[in-house]
């Protein structure tokens, strides 16, 4: 029970990424705010689901993330649920591929709001209180991408690579606090948004769904294997410990090799 007394709180977190994250949080203990879209039916069965694995509490906020007053309202609910918020974990992201040249400025402005606006919204709304507790960790969920380039993503390349920027600012203005900001860099991992690209290359191509993931993953990444949410969700637990007091400011890869090309 690493996070018993902590609450946290996971954008984008009733699918992918950030619902294995939540459940590792909630594992160790941590009562947990999740936050996404979907029908009612499928979120209290997730609350449910989260809640059995330690008996933590476990609300839900539908807030949209690109919206500022949206995530400080966020904030506000997870305050007054549980008493403070410890842990923050920026996850929530969209996707639009298309050439610069063809690139909707509509699309671009969603990408950048709900990928990288959204992380200084929530940072910044929850900042003032982990300050003056003196501890507290933002881990932002950024990618591969927010590292590397590839094409017709444009905006979702140029999100990503802001998030790592404002992960390093936001560590620097928070040294010596007990705060700590810090990134996790995916690489392809299963989750819906990674799916749907999956899909789109099978039609493209003229591939089963199974053939076009093993393209997909060629491409980039030389282990040829998903990453999981359950090892991301490690991760996560793990700078949130005192083993992790003096990482801040890093951008942590979990990507089968692929920027190490």
């Amino acid at each position: 029970m690493l996070l018993k007394g902590k609450s946290a709180i996971v954008t984008g977190s009733t699918s992918g990424i950030g619902l294995g994250i939540a459940r590792a949080f909630a594992k160790e203990g941590a009562d947990i705010l999740l936050n996404g879209f979907g029908p009612q039916d499928d979120i209290e069965t997730i609350k449910a689901d989260v809640r059995a694995l330690s008996g933590a509490k476990v609300e839900f906020v539908g807030a949209d993330v690109s919206k500022e007053d949206d995530c400080a309202g966020m904030v506000a609910t997870a305050t007054q649920a549980f008493g403070k918020v410890d842990i923050l974990v920026n996850n929530a992201g969209i996707q639009f591929t298309a050439p610069v040249h063809a690139f909707p400025t509509e699309k671009w402005n969603a990408v950048v709001a709900t990928n990288l606006s959204s992380v200084f919204y929530l940072s910044k709304a929850v900042l003032p209180q982990m300050l003056g507790r003196r501890w507290g960790r933002i881990i932002n969920i950024a990618s591969a991408h927010g590292m590397v380039a590839s094409k017709e993503k444009a905006a979702y390349v140029a999100a990503k690579h802001g998030v790592l920027g404002l992960t390093k600012v936001t560590a620097l203005d928070t040294a010596g606090t007990g705060v700590t900001a810090n990134a996790i860099c995916p690489g392809w991992v299963l989750t819906p948004l990674v799916q749907k690209q999956v899909d789109a290359l099978a039609e493209r191509k003229g591939l089963s769904k199974e053939d076009a993931a093993v393209e997909l993953l060629s491409e980039k990444m030389p282990s040829k294997q998903f990453v999981t949410p359950e090892q991301l969700g490690g991760l996560a637990v793990f700078l949130c410990t005192d083993a992790a007091a003096q990482m801040t400011g890093t951008a942590l890869p979990m990507d089968g090799g692929w920027t190490a090309q």
